[in-house]
């Protein structure tokens, strides 16, 4: 629908609610890499990290995922130092790890590290295990993945629709990295970027995955992949706010967000997925703060492009997240 702002062309959309993930977080992040999350924008240059000085001085606690003793960390302002500070702490290196759950040791993408931390959250780090190469056959047009990445350079599978192509093929999973596409890498790529190269894959044809899945602890199958009663555990983001992951600036403690601002960043996440196949909730909570003081969908349409433009909204996926928080405004849920 046009929103009457005399916009830019723009890219096609990726139609497709599967092919990417903003992310985020999810792990959602805000630049091309440097948090985490879910990406909010394309590559940009961003301000030098600030001096020691400036940044919170909050301890978290962490432990590798497939088990480990725990550590403390600090010190760090975005997804990169925080990969940094565990690489430290564990004497690995920083390219090891994939990605971080808080609250829990298991590959939970409703867990998912994005831009922000609660104040009280246990960081669980997951690390590279066995690589694997996988030949898909594209029988449709839809995959059926939905991808989202670190915010430090590597993509990964959020989520796997049931009943689609990668579906029925049981060597892929959920917390999978994908490290190449036929040959061509894909390390440093965003999420918006893989799910295009996907969707642009041709019907009836062949195509090779080369993956990376999270190292498993030998009872993450049996006693531990129980776990607790949802809800049991630690909530994020519980007590005292959070810690925002940004990548121009120094890192800030925040209050926790809102009700209409959780409402808002879900169904705009909602949004990123159904039209790009990404889902990332720092990407999307950045949208809602964009939005929510904008008085129509052509302020908001300007806003997007001028902080995100790399990702070439189309005008009718901005007129829905300008209705999505409007109606969180309201309490339409």
């Amino acid at each position: 629908m046009p929103l009457g702002l005399g916009r830019r062309k723009k890219a096609p959309p990726l139609v497709e609610n599967e092919e990417a993930e903003p992310g985020r977080g999810g792990l959602g992040v805000e630049d091309p890499g440097p948090l985490g999350g879910g990406g909010v924008g394309g590559p940009q240059m961003g301000l030098p990290p600030p001096p020691p000085a400036l940044r919170p001085r909050l301890v978290f606690h962490t432990q590798l995922a497939h088990g480990s003793p725990t550590g403390r960390i600090e010190g760090f302002t975005n997804v990169k130092e925080l990969y940094g500070k565990i690489a430290e702490a564990f004497r690995l290196p920083a390219a090891e790890v994939m990605f971080c759950t808080l609250n829990t040791h298991k590959v939970d993408m409703d867990k998912l590290l994005g831009g922000q931390i609660g104040l009280e959250d246990f960081i669980f780090a997951h690390v590279k295990g066995q690589r694997k190469e996988v030949e898909v056959f594209k029988s449709e047009e839809a995959l059926g993945l939905t991808i989202t990445d670190n915010g430090a350079g590597y993509a990964f599978i959020k989520r796997i629709k049931e009943g689609s192509v990668i579906d029925h093929i049981q060597l892929i999973n959920v917390g999978d990295m994908i490290e190449a596409i036929n040959g061509q890498s894909l390390l440093g790529c965003r999420h918006y970027e893989v799910a295009r190269l996907l969707k642009e894959l041709p019907r009836g044809r062949t195509f090779t995955l080369k993956l990376t899945e999270p190292r498993k602890a030998f009872d993450m199958i049996s006693m531990r992949s129980g776990g607790g009663r949802p809800g049991s555990g630690p909530q994020l983001g519980t007590g005292r706010g959070t810690l925002r992951l940004r990548s121009r600036g120094p890192a800030t403690v925040e209050d926790l967000p809102s009700a209409f601002e959780e409402k808002a960043i879900e169904k705009v996440d909602d949004l990123l997925e159904s039209y790009m196949g990404i889902r990332d909730t720092e990407l999307a909570a950045t949208m809602v703060e964009l939005g929510k003081d904008k008085r129509n969908p052509d302020e908001l349409a300007e806003a997007l492009d001028e902080r995100l433009g790399d990702f070439a909204f189309p005008d009718e996926f901005v007129f829905d997240v300008w209705g999505a928080i409007g109606d969180a405004k309201v309490g339409r849920y």
